[in-house]
């Protein structure tokens, strides 16, 4: 642009001094009729050239320093351009109603959308995504979650019906028939006791101390102890085991009419805990004492601690981000994509935000144009001014030397026919 300025300045200077030296050249072939013409061309040439020398001067400084009246207009009008600048841009050229109407024309969510899915692959929006996850993450303030998950633990469970499921309980255990292997179970238990050797003399020892403490008179008392002199602990102990066994194994045979009857027992009792009121009373009682004495906070916090940190580390992994999040994000775009309704949305709102923005900030565009102005001096916009338009400026110049060349011959050759 410098070197455009200079050139144009140059080709003016050149012309103007190609006028001057013509008039001089011309003066001594003033006599004849070519030498007049052309003098008179080369005078008027020189008094275009140097009019428009001090007219294109005029504009941004004192013509040869001399402070002539109504030169040096730029540095003299100053603020009085800058005004009419930002009144310009701000009433003509960058309005309120032609930003909104250039903004009416973008499409602004296909643009968003194009750029979100482009840059998700990018290894920075990759890593700045983990970043931000990892952040969100350790900034969870679990001592402050805890509390409130206890809560509504404890409230969830304080709903729960325990009749309902005091009563399926029930029917699993006929169902699975827990109540036959418990009765298995109890009686496996009584054959170990009882087979055992020390259990004979303790039965037999309980034996003989109950005969001893029976109160009976005459031939009762008289057989009682007849008995008890002809079987000893040993032999009475005995024989309550043989029938504590063989009662063991009539028992765990699932056809004995016994066992039929004692598993017929316990189904009716189990049934009628359903429906007993005292015993789902007390279960609700004991279960509301268990819920408000039970203190999980320390557990919450640490299992919270822990899943806090794996998370962390999960997120670290490459394989979360390609493999679970990327396509999570893909979805979601590609659904938000094919709903217009959504897609018309984004792009009402994109506009809006926009619109506001600019007439909350549209003064301002002057106001920056104006400070940005102001820290110029008057050297500095007069070169910027004169680099964006003194090539124009300079031609003038040429035009001017050029025209007034012609137009003088013209009139030369006009006065010397009359």
């Amino acid at each position: 642009m410098l070197k455009q300025k200079n050139k144009s300045r140059h080709l003016a200077t050149i012309s103007l001094a190609v006028m001057a030296i013509g008039f001089l050249a011309t003066m001594p072939l003033q006599n004849s009729l070519w030498g007049a013409i052309l003098q008179g061309g080369f005078e008027a040439g020189l008094v275009g050239g140097l009019a428009d020398w001090f007219a294109v001067t005029a504009l941004f400084r004192h013509p040869l320093g001399i402070p002539i009246p109504h030169t040096a207009l730029l540095p003299k009008n100053r603020k009085r351009i800058i005004a009419g600048i930002i009144s310009m841009l701000e009433n003509d050229w960058l309005t309120k109603e032609s930003i909104r109407e250039k903004i009416g024309t973008f499409n602004f969510s296909e643009k968003v959308l194009m750029i979100i899915e482009k840059e998700l692959h990018s290894p920075g929006i990759q890593t700045n995504f983990k970043a931000l996850i990892q952040y969100l993450l350790s900034k969870v303030e679990i001592n402050k979650i805890a509390p409130v998950i206890e809560k509504e633990i404890k409230a969830y469970l304080n709903e729960f019906n325990i009749r309902h499921y005091l009563s399926l309980l029930i029917d699993q255990v006929s169902i699975r028939k827990y109540d036959e292997k418990a009765l298995d179970l109890i009686l496996k238990e009584i054959d170990e006791w009882a087979s055992r050797e020390t259990t004979k003399y303790k039965l037999g020892g309980m034996a003989v101390e109950a005969i001893e403490n029976i109160k009976a008179d005459g031939i009762m008392q008289f057989a009682l102890r007849s008995f008890s002199n002809l079987i000893n602990e040993e032999k009475l102990g005995g024989i309550l085991q043989n029938l504590i066994l063989k009662g063991v194994d009539s028992f765990r045979d699932p056809y004995n009419q016994n066992r039929q009857t004692l598993l017929i027992h316990i189904h009716n009792k189990l049934q009628n805990i359903k429906t007993d009121e005292k015993i789902n009373d007390e279960l609700e009682h004991l279960k509301t004492q268990m819920i408000a004495k039970w203190e999980p906070e320390d557990k919450i916090i640490g299992f919270l601690t822990k899943l806090q940190q794996k998370a962390i580390d999960i997120v670290e992994d490459p394989v979360f981000y390609h493999d679970y999040i990327l396509p999570l994000i893909e979805k979601g775009l590609m659904e938000f994509k094919e709903n217009p309704e959504k897609v018309n949305n984004l792009e009402a709102w994109i506009k809006k935000q926009i619109s506001t923005f600019v007439d909350n900030n549209h003064s301002k565009i002057g106001k920056l144009v104006e400070e940005n102005l102001e820290r110029l001096d008057n050297e500095t916009l007069i070169d910027m001014i004169e680099n964006n338009v003194g090539r124009d400026l300079q031609w003038i110049r040429v035009n001017g030397a050029v025209c007034g060349f012609l137009i003088g011959l013209v009139l030369i050759g006009i006065k010397t026919i009359f």
